[in-house]
C-alpha cells in the first residue's frame, strides 16, 4: 500500500531548529542538477512543478496511483483465496488475515480502509513513531529508509523535521526506484505533502543504483510480526524483501544496519514459525508501539542481496529497476541469471470514501 496525501495523522509544528535554513529560501536556491524548477499554479490550485519541460500532474499522479494500488490489492486477495495447503505461503495469509480482520472488528484501524491487502494504518501510529524517534539509533542516523505506507508517514516527517535525510521507495517501484529528501530541499509549507507519495514524486530526487548512499537505518511497515524473534510479515507482495535486497546490492546496508518496524499492539503475534520463513524474508530489531519498544535479539539471518531463483518473470517485468539491474549483472558476469518459479501476481481493495 502506498501513502496518500489525505492521512488523518496529526503532525508536530515544523522543528524550529531548522527553520532559519528557509528564511531566505528561494527557488534559485534549491539544489538542481539540471534546468532550473519552475512552479506553475493551475485553476484548481493545485502545484504543479515543471523540470526540462515536463509538467508534474498531482492530481494524474494519484489517480494512477490509486488506481494501481487497486488493481494490486484486488489481484492479492484474489492469490490469497486461491492459496491451498500445499502452497508453503498459506501459512502466512492466515496469519495476516486474522490480524487485519481483527484490526477491523477491534476499530483499531485508520483510513485507508478497510485494511485487509494493505500495511493497516492504526489508531496512534503518530504515537508509535514518536518512541521510535526517542531510539538511539534514530537519533545517531544521518539517513534514514522508510516504507511509503500511510502508518509510517510520521516516521517520514520526523525524519526530515530532524534534519535528516529520508529516502524512500516509489510506491511498488512502479514508477522508479528510490527517492532521497532533505529538509534542505523543502519550506515549511512543503515539508508535509512531501511525506506522500505525491509530495516524495515532485519534491524528491530520484536515485538509480549506482548512487554511492550509506543507510543508517530501515524502517519497514509490517502486518503482523513476533516479538520473541523478529520474525515479520509484510502484506505479501515482497516489495520490502526487494528494496532491502537492492540496498544490500548497492553496499548501502549490511548486517549491522537496524530495522525498525512500527505497529500497533494488537499486530504482535507469537505464531510465525521461524523455520517456514524463506531466504529473502526481513526480520526486525526494534518494534516500536504507542506504548513500548521492544528489541527483539533477533537470530534470523538478514538476506544478503536479491535472489534471482526466488523472483517470478511476472514479478519482474513488473519492476523496471530490477530488468535493468539483472541486464547489468548478466552483461558484467556474461552469464544468465536463474529465475523464480512463474506466478499470478497478487491484487488490491477499495478504499473508503472519507
Amino acid at each position: 500500500m502506498a501513502f496518500t496525501s489525505s492521512s488523518s495523522l496529526t503532525l508536530p509544528l515544523f522543528n524550529p531548529k531548522i527553520l532559519p535554513r528557509f528564511k531566505s529560501l528561494s527557488l534559485s536556491t534549491l539544489p538542481i542538477t539540471h534546468s532550473p524548477l519552475k512552479l506553475e499554479i493551475n485553476s484548481t490550485s493545485t502545484c504543479r512543478a515543471t523540470q526540462d519541460g515536463v509538467v508534474f500532474d498531482d492530481a494524474a499522479y494519484e489517480a494512477e496511483r490509486l488506481s494501481l494500488d487497486a488493481k494490486a490489492r484486488e489481484s492479492m486477495a484474489e492469490q490469497a483465496g486461491n492459496e491451498n495447503d500445499d502452497d508453503p505461503r498459506a501459512w502466512k495469509w492466515v496469519i495476516r488475515k486474522r490480524v487485519w480482520d481483527l484490526m477491523e472488528a477491534q476499530n483499531i484501524a485508520q483510513f485507508p480502509r478497510p485494511v485487509h491487502h494493505r500495511i493497516p494504518n492504526f489508531v496512534a501510529a503518530n504515537l508509535a513513531a514518536r518512541k521510535l524517534s526517542e531510539l538511539e539509533v534514530f537519533g545517531a542516523a544521518n539517513c534514514v529508509k522508510v516504507n511509503p505506507d500511510s502508518p509510517q508517514k510520521q516516521v517520514r516527517f520526523l525524519t526530515l523535521n530532524s534534519g535528516k535525510k529520508l529516502l524512500t521507495p516509489q510506491p511498488r517501484l512502479r514508477t522508479g526506484f528510490f527517492s532521497v529528501l532533505e529538509s534542505t530541499m523543502l519550506s515549511p509549507s512543503t515539508i508535509n505533502e512531501a511525506c506522500t507519495s505525491v509530495g516524495v514524486a515532485k519534491y524528491g530526487r530520484p536515485i538509480g543504483l549506482e548512487e554511492n548512499i550509506k543507510v543508517d537505518l530501515i524502517v519497514i511497515g509490517s502486518v503482523a510480526v513476533d516479538p520473541k524473534t523478529g520474525a515479520r510479515l509484510g502484506k505479501g507482495e515482497g516489495f520490502a524483501e526487494l528494496e532491502y535486497g537492492m540496498l544490500r546490492y548497492m553496499g548501502a546496508i549490511d548486517d549491522s544496519t537496524p530495522v525498525v518496524t512500527s505497529v500497533h499492539d494488537q499486530q504482535l503475534v507469537d505464531d510465525i514459525p521461524v523455520d517456514k520463513l524463506l531466504i529473502h524474508d526481513v526480520p526486525v530489531d526494534i518494534i516500536c508501539t504507542s506504548t513500548q519498544i521492544i528489541f527483539t535479539n533477533t537470530s534470523i539471518p538478514k538476506p544478503q542481496g536479491i535472489y534471482w531463483d526466488k523472483l517470478s518473470p511476472e514479478k519482474l517485468s513488473q519492476i523496471r529497476i530490477l530488468r535493468q539491474l539483472k541486464s547489468k549483472i548478466e552483461r558484467e558476469t556474461g552469464q544468465k541469471l536463474p529465475s523464480g518459479p512463474s506466478e499470478k501476481l497478487p491484487p488490491t481493495a477499495r478504499r473508503e470514501k472519507r
